[in-house]
């Protein structure tokens, strides 16, 4: 399923695919702890980026996995957004209402405002090798309470070569 939500159809746009992926360890409790990251590819050549959230649930998370990723771009582009986040593609497409966390939102249209953005569900824990990969590297900054960057390295390490960015 996928949804555009800005026209910048400018021949001159870079095309760039973004898979994110949030995690909230204890989600719901007093003590949560969680991450948001998003890999970027252009070209086959990948790029990581994360952010360790704190107290946060697990839609934050993923709000936070789109935002930072699309915050990454240094111009406007073309992106496809990946992400195994229902709440986030319903909700950027306009399907879903945003009763709740207004301030995650707002972050994520700033994040977004620039870009012309598809955004695309994918099944979570179904094997795709590059969601797996936010996904693990989500759950590792969340454990570690800090973004490391060997975290996102080995992250991008285990894509191997893929062209799968277009």
């Amino acid at each position: 399923m996928k949804k555009e939500t800005t026209d910048l159809r400018a021949p001159s746009l870079k095309s760039v695919t973004i898979f994110c992926d949030g995690s909230s360890l204890g989600n719901g409790q007093t003590e949560t702890r969680a991450a948001a990251v998003a890999l970027l590819g252009y070209k086959g050549l990948w790029r990581g980026v994360g952010e360790y959230l704190g107290r946060a649930t697990n839609q934050q998370a993923e709000i936070a996995a789109a935002a930072i990723g699309l915050k990454a771009l240094r111009e406007p582009c073309r992106v496809r957004v990946v992400t195994d986040s229902r709440y986030v593609v319903e909700t950027m497409s306009g399907r879903f209402r945003r009763k709740s966390n207004p301030e995650w939102w707002a972050r994520l249209d700033e994040a977004a405002r620039a870009h012309s953005v598809t955004w695309e569900w994918a099944k979570g824990h179904a094997g795709h090798r590059i969601q797996e990969a936010a996904d693990r590297a989500a759950r590792r900054i969340a454990a570690l309470g800090r973004v490391d960057e060997s975290v996102l390295r080995d992250a991008i390490d285990s894509l191997g070569t893929t062209e799968e960015t277009e």
